[in-house]
């Protein structure tokens, strides 16, 4: 059912007739602001867990008895459950009752008010696989890549693997990921149907890894799914791994050109009690979120130190990164750099919510619920959290911030608490239910000073909910307070208020305060926007010095300073009135390119002589001709003035034996180690080849010629390696294109790429290390490049995307 009906925020409830019209009065001059838009009735049936909390004995009490329950009660509109695209909200939802327990998908149309929903064939699977008791972790989260218009599902996980359950029950169904073909997403509601997703080999709809096939060290053992997009339309997915107080968040990139994931990109790491210093392992109880055009990350720590006066978490901890994509530049709240993983959370700890208490008893200290964190346009830094002190039985609840510019955090008291905090523009807002119904307080961000805006006071009461908020509008889906384990779900729209500049322009691309090598092309992006007119052109501007303009959306340039420095970037938009806006000036870095610093990346390690991988496999170390598989990936971690060499499939770092000599070890320590003998030095040669040199004597890194993998005194060809970026390993047979043609290719000074079939494409230029050193966008089917500095000699892969997303590559060969 739709409601188009508006009603307005109502702050006083009365029947006395001065009263009333104070109500009225208000609700004249709000309607500018808050304003509820419309309802939707998703669905009558909703799973819900309408019966008791059990243990893990608890039978089957049959389909007619109420769902009973491990954790608790909720599993739809619970979750990463909501997203939208373009005009599209989807929800994912499991439908009741306790007999069907289906994954459920429902896109709703705004603009036409149609809804389609797609039934997936897998069923909620329980607690621990025991389908009679409901798993509360184990939600449905939803991702849709802007850039390709895929879809994706991931779902109904808690950590299971090959004893998780102890019966093996669940080894071949330990992760459960669905997608889509590409622009599925916008397909009309007739077909817009289970067959639009990608079936596996047995033809289901669920893989057991981001990339199809079965990868069960990288994606077994893996709780809370979530979605999140950066800036560039980037889809990023994250999980947690292990379990509450020996965890880690590791997260993934989606390129929408090549339909594939990257690698996982560890934040923290697993039985941090390895590394020196620290005492005790832990796991962590927040969110990785992108806003303010930065990956930041803010959560809670789980210590595995029993004793102290925390019953379960304990302190506030948040970081971000001025890398698009989360691989390098994190910093803490201070601007203090440190590289991932990050084994030290006190680091990063901002302030501990059981010092407003005066509870000292072990295991008195409660922080576990009403926890978040959200951070405005502005970049102000704001944090809830509540304590409850039981040796003494006192609650409070906290409101943390950091108002932009600022040094420190601000903690207040005087705060009335809530579940969760949001933010739009350069406001905070808190969103809720108070007797059911739905309210909203908002702040200027920066500020403790929140106002009720919106109070629901008639009309349907609900259990629960989950907030999304895009474009200055607040979809909230809700599950109605029903009764059974089939109950309503229903959408809310609700329009903030936020009024936006009509004529505005904003940097899209770099980040603010991101940092490039000097060498590589960085593209600067802009949206300008004018609701009274348009757009003739954007001009970017350098240190105030005009760089460049472009005149058609999307508006983008080249920029590719040759100085080390740091530089301001400003874009000036100008209508077709010649009236102009500036947007806000953003800092980009630029540094002398390292190298020898392979930290932040994974790569494959290809032998200069035998063209071989190095793989591990157990304890060994051998070479291998394939460079297919996750084993023969390595990953370079500072470790003092040295550096481990990690593996990143079941074991840990190289170590140079010495009895017997020679023999390289892969050993199960965990990066950073500063053992001697599991320390290397990097060194870089002329041709772009590398030595790793042991840090106990001249020794290297050695493919013999019998063979085997060892480090040996010899310094001929076999002690160089060719360094690959794993997310580039790209077979001969995908490169050869007859649409791409390169020449000359070897190249030397300049080179010509030919583009047949193409109307526009974007040319995107990599080196070896994965590092895109050029990017261009054109219209023509010939491009002339000049080297110009930027190309050394090496190998280099050239991708070129078109408008339909299609992709083409090859290699080039720099003299």
């Amino acid at each position: 059912m739709l409601y188009n009906e508006k009603k307005y925020l109502v702050n006083i409830v009365s029947y006395k007739p001065v009263q009333i019209f104070i109500i009225l009065l208000y609700t004249f001059i709000s309607q500018a602001q808050v304003v509820f838009e419309n309802e939707i009735k998703i669905t009558d049936l909703g799973l819900h867990f309408d019966g008791s909390q059990v243990t893990t004995s608890a039978t089957n009490t049959g389909d007619a008895a109420p769902y009973d329950f491990y954790f608790g009660r909720n599993i739809s509109a619970h979750g990463d459950c909501i997203t939208t695209y373009n005009e599209y909200v989807f929800m994912t939802w499991y439908r009741g009752g306790k007999a069907d327990r289906h994954v459920m998908l429902t896109r709703y149309n705004t603009n036409t008010g149609t809804m389609a929903t797609i039934e997936f064939p897998h069923r909620h699977t329980g607690y621990q696989n025991k389908w009679w008791i409901g798993e509360s972790h184990n939600t449905i989260a939803i991702g849709v890549s802007p850039l390709n218009g895929t879809i994706h599902l991931l779902y109904d996980m808690h950590s299971y693997d090959n004893s998780r359950p102890s019966d093996g029950s669940l080894s071949d169904d330990y992760f459960r990921y669905s997608y889509s073909i590409a622009n599925a997403a916008a397909l009309p509601d007739v077909d817009f149907t289970l067959d639009k997703f990608v079936q596996n080999t047995s033809g289901g709809y669920k893989h057991l890894s981001l990339n199809g096939g079965v990868d069960y060290n990288n994606f077994s053992a893996l709780t809370y799914p979530k979605f999140f997009l950066n800036n560039s339309g980037d889809l990023f997915m994250y999980m947690r791994e292990g379990g509450n107080n020996n965890g880690a968040y590791k997260f993934s990139k989606y390129n929408a050109s090549t339909s594939t994931w990257s690698s996982f990109t560890h934040f923290n790491v697993l039985n941090a009690k390895n590394q020196p210093g620290i005492t005790y392992n832990w796991g962590l109880y927040g969110d990785i979120k992108y806003v303010n055009g930065k990956m930041r990350i803010g959560f809670q720590r789980r210590s595995q130190d029993n004793n102290d006066k925390y019953i379960y978490q304990n302190g506030v901890y948040y970081a971000y990164s001025d890398d698009q994509n989360g691989f390098t530049g994190w910093k803490n709240h201070q601007g203090q750099s440190f590289s991932l993983p990050l084994y030290d959370a006190d680091f990063i700890k901002v302030m501990e919510p059981g010092d407003y208490v005066q509870g000292t008893n072990a295991n008195s200290i409660n922080i576990v619920q009403d926890f978040d964190w959200t951070v405005t346009e502005n970049g102000d830094v704001h944090i809830i959290s509540r304590v409850k002190d039981n040796q003494y039985n006192i609650t409070k609840y906290l409101h943390t911030y950091k108002p932009a510019g600022a040094t420190d955090f601000i903690t207040s008291e005087d705060f009335s608490g809530a579940e969760a905090i949001y933010t739009a523009g350069d406001d905070i807002f808190i969103i809720g239910l108070t007797g059911g119904r739905v309210y909203v307080e908002k702040a200027q961000g920066g500020t403790n000073n929140f106002t009720r805006v919106y109070q629901a006071i008639s009309g349907k009461t609900f259990d629960h909910g989950q907030v999304y908020i895009a474009n200055g509008k607040l979809y909230y889906y809700l599950m109605e307070n029903s009764s059974g384990n089939a109950q309503p779900l229903y959408l809310q729209v609700i329009d903030l208020g936020i009024v936006l500049e009509p004529f505005r322009v904003t940097i899209t691309s770099p980040s603010n305060d991101e940092t490039f090598d000097i060498g590589e092309t960085v593209q600067i992006s802009a949206n300008a926007t004018d609701e009274n007119g348009s757009i003739s052109k954007v001009e970017f501007r350098v240190n105030g010095v005009s760089l460049d303009e472009d005149t058609t959306s999307p508006y983008t340039v080249n920029w590719a300073p040759e100085t080390e420095g740091t530089y301001t970037v400003q874009a000036i938009a100008y209508n077709t009135s010649n009236k102009t806006v500036s947007s806000p000036a953003i800092t980009v870095h630029f540094q002398v390119n390292d190298p020898t610093d392979l930290t932040g990346s994974i790569y494959r390690l290809k032998n200069f002589v035998t063209e071989q991988y190095l793989d591990s496999e157990g304890a060994d170390v051998v070479a291998s001709v394939s460079s297919n598989g996750t084993d023969k990936e390595w990953e370079f971690v500072k470790a003092g003035d040295y550096y481990n060499i990690e593996s990143k499939t079941d074991r840990g770092i190289l170590r140079a034996a010495g009895n017997p000599v020679g023999d390289i070890i892969n050993t199960a320590f965990s990066a950073p180690r500063e053992d001697s003998d599991k320390q290397w030095t990097i060194i870089y040669e002329n041709d772009g080849a590398y030595r790793f040199k042991t840090r106990n004597g001249n020794r290297y890194l050695y493919h013999n010629a019998n063979g085997i993998i060892e480090h040996s005194e010899n310094t001929d060809d076999r002690s160089k390696w060719i360094i690959e970026a794993a997310t580039l390993n790209i077979d001969d047979k995908v490169l050869k294109s007859s649409s791409l043609k390169v020449y000359p290719n070897p190249a030397r000074n300049k080179f010509i790429l030919v583009l047949s079939g193409f109307n526009s494409a974007t040319v995107t230029i990599y080196d070896i290390l994965g590092k895109p050193v050029y990017k261009s966008s054109t219209n023509s089917n010939r491009l002339e490049i000049e080297n110009q500095g930027r190309f050394k000699k090496g190998v280099y892969f050239i991708e070129v995307l078109d408008v339909y997303q299609r992709i083409n590559r090859t290699k080039l060969v720099v003299k």
